[in-house]
């Protein structure tokens, strides 16, 4: 089978191989010797908090900051 990588850098897969491997939203992507490698992956919630606070820079010491903080506002309203 062929796939087509478009101009926008997507990857369209067969039907049939979707099927075959069932459901999944993301592939964990390598490339090996010159072939690419998808695995289907799945995704767990805690996984995507952690991603979004390291991409935003939030780290355990930010947040301890942030608790008192948030106290002393919530305690003025």
């Amino acid at each position: 089978m062929l796939a087509k990588l478009t101009s926008k850098n997507q990857l369209t897969l067969p039907r049939a191989v979707t099927e075959a491997i069932g459901p999944t939203e993301y592939f964990e992507v390598e490339a090996v010797n010159g072939q690419i490698i998808l695995t289907p992956a799945r995704i767990q919630r805690g996984d995507a908090v952690r991603a979004k606070l390291a991409e935003l820079q939030i780290n355990e010491s930010a947040v301890a900051d942030a608790v008192p903080w948030a106290r002393d506002a919530a305690a003025r309203d």
